[in-house]
């Protein structure tokens, strides 16, 4: 099962209510965020809508806000909120004994999708 996610790190180096990248090979990169309530989720670092690197929009709730338009993505989904059409990949993650892992194969998926 180890073998099935990637281990990126221990949770402390994520504050709550900010993200940090990771880069992937082919160019991608992914968002790590943990949130105030001390969850934790991954996604495509890119908005659907004008490409805007999420990990440095603002963190609240369950949701951070695009820093160049303003939109709203659900961490849980990817999605886009309120009026705002569009989706964001989202990358399964575990936390265990104060580690973070990604699971594999969607950080494969998520560099070509």
């Amino acid at each position: 099962m180890i073998g099935d996610w990637l281990d990126i790190g221990p949770v402390g180096q994520i504050a709550p209510g900010t993200a940090r990248t990771l880069p992937v090979r082919g160019g991608a990169e992914i968002a790590v965020f943990h949130t105030l309530d001390n969850q934790f989720y991954a996604l495509v670092n890119t908005c659907p809508h004008k490409q805007g690197p999420l990990s440095q929009g603002i963190v609240h709730g369950n949701v951070v806000t695009c820093p160049l338009h303003s939109w709203n993505i659900s961490l849980k989904s990817g999605k886009a909120l309120g009026d705002d059409e569009g989706c964001v990949p989202t990358i399964p993650l575990r936390v265990d004994a104060g580690r973070i892992y990604l699971l594999r194969e969607a950080v494969i998926k998520g560099v070509t999708a």
